[in-house]
């Protein structure tokens, strides 16, 4: 059984953002995911720049976003706080 991911390992975060960097939505949308409420960051050094769309109203619900993305469903966190 292997042990869980800490989310720190360089090579394997350096490959996830490489492969994860071909889907990214460069439209622009004049916010960004980061500062979406329903944006929420992963765990470990990848959570610094990826996270989890979980807004309903959005085509990206359930899937990995980077933060500079964005879409039509952006919702402010409204305190300034980013991720």
């Amino acid at each position: 059984m292997n042990p869980p991911w800490p989310g720190d390992d360089e090579k394997f975060n350096r490959t996830c953002h490489a492969r994860w960097r071909e889907r990214l939505n460069r439209e622009a949308h004049g916010e960004q995911c980061g500062g979406c409420v329903f944006w929420v960051a992963l765990h470990g050094r990848l959570g610094q720049d990826y996270g989890a769309c979980t807004s309903a109203h959005s085509i990206f619900d359930g899937l990995v976003r980077f933060e500079h993305d964005g879409c039509t469903a952006f919702a402010d966190r409204g305190d300034g706080s980013f991720g």
